[in-house]
């Protein structure tokens, strides 16, 4: 029965600590968010420059048609001005 309650035990603290080890993973992910989102955003406004349509930068980037133009937009380029067709 000790030997029951040991394991036990250690199983239990052992899962608590990667649940601590998760939220500073957790929290290290979110701060690179803002940075990773700007690359992001770069990168869509260089692909739609080359010619890359807005449904295939959706398609890639997991964002919707709207959030390309949207980002396209703040990033100075019209969508249907210059670049790929908007369709």
């Amino acid at each position: 029965m000790a030997g029951d309650l040991e394991a036990a035990s250690e199983a239990y603290r052992a899962a608590l600590q990667r649940v601590q080890d998760g939220l500073v993973e957790v929290a290290a992910a979110r701060a690179d968010v803002p940075q990773v989102r700007e690359r992001l955003a770069v990168a869509i406004v260089a692909a739609y420059q080359s010619g890359t349509r807005v449904g295939e930068i959706a398609r890639v980037a997991g964002y919707g048609r709207e959030q390309v133009r949207r980002i396209l937009r703040a990033g100075g380029v019209e969508p249907g001005s210059a670049g790929a067709v908007d369709a």
